[in-house]
């Protein structure tokens, strides 16, 4: 079940986007997970939505920002663990550089990066606030290979002496802790300050209603495929309704669902990734 607006924290994607929107927030977290001073950051779009062609898949950015000395930042909030992350934080580079080249800037001109993860999980399970990936050679790790890319997955969740005093206290604050330095706690006077904001409220309800009926829709035409799936295969509609609303409904792994359905895994399976790709 969605958070209801008045209970929106600093890790929901929705109020972090809001959030960093102000370069009076956004700024000095970015110094922060970098541990450098940043003269001033702009914003070409707070949302930037990138799209190259109509067939092209496309990506919403929550927060993109320059800092005017052709660097870029992209900062996600991440609560549900992924695993694709990765892949996800490479097709990310692929498409802003492209966005960069389809405003006609050539490709010795590739702004330098950093696509951010703020996750709430620890995706690989070292224990440490805070990963960071360059392109080295594998047979000399000193040798960098100089394309200006850096991936940096923040864990709230980590343990390890590995990041400042002030670090640890952000990571905290987003994971649910109370504000214990300055910064933490004009964050956590944002927090109340948006969640008193009527039109934010509003486009909060819009976008959750939004989903929903996204969600239902999709669910709708998986049922659809999945009968006429089950019907050329001669398998009886109810079953396949049954299993349907278990993966609907989530929180039963597919033996399960198999096996109070009466169906085969195999044919769940297949339900499975009907559903998934609608």
């Amino acid at each position: 079940m969605e958070k209801t607006f008045e209970k929106l924290q600093i890790k929901d994607d929705f109020m972090f986007s809001i959030i960093m929107r102000n370069p009076k927030f956004c700024k000095p977290f970015l110094e922060r997970v970098l541990g450098i001073k940043i003269s001033r950051i702009e914003y070409p779009k707070s949302q930037e939505t990138i799209d190259i062609s109509a067939d092209a898949k496309s990506v919403r950015l929550d927060i993109y920002v320059e800092d005017g000395k052709e660097t870029v930042y992209n900062i996600e909030m991440q609560t549900t663990e992924n695993r694709n992350l990765p892949k996800r934080a490479r097709y990310y580079q692929g498409m802003i550089d492209l966005n960069i080249l389809e405003k006609g800037a050539n490709y010795k001109n590739l702004k330098r990066s950093f696509i951010i993860f703020v996750c709430t999980f620890d995706l690989f399970g070292e224990r440490r606030h805070i990963y960071t990936f360059e392109n080295r050679c594998i047979q000399n790790p000193d040798l960098a290979f100089g394309d200006n890319t850096t991936k940096i997955i923040l864990n709230t969740k980590g343990t390890m002496d590995d990041v400042s005093p002030e670090m640890k206290k952000l990571l905290d604050f987003i994971d649910g802790k109370e504000p214990e330095d300055d910064f933490t706690k004009e964050l956590d006077k944002a927090v109340q300050s948006v969640r008193k904001n009527e039109k934010w409220r509003v486009d909060y309800m819009t976008l959750q209603m939004n989903y929903q009926e996204k969600y239902e829709q999709g669910i709708e035409q998986g049922i659809e495929q999945g009968i006429e799936q089950g019907i050329e295969q001669g398998v009886e509609k109810e079953k396949i309704e049954s299993a349907l609303r278990m993966l609907e409904d989530g929180g039963l792994p597919l033996e399960k669902v198999a096996l109070y359905s009466g169906l085969t895994l195999g044919q769940v399976l297949e339900i499975s990734k009907e559903l998934q790709t609608t």
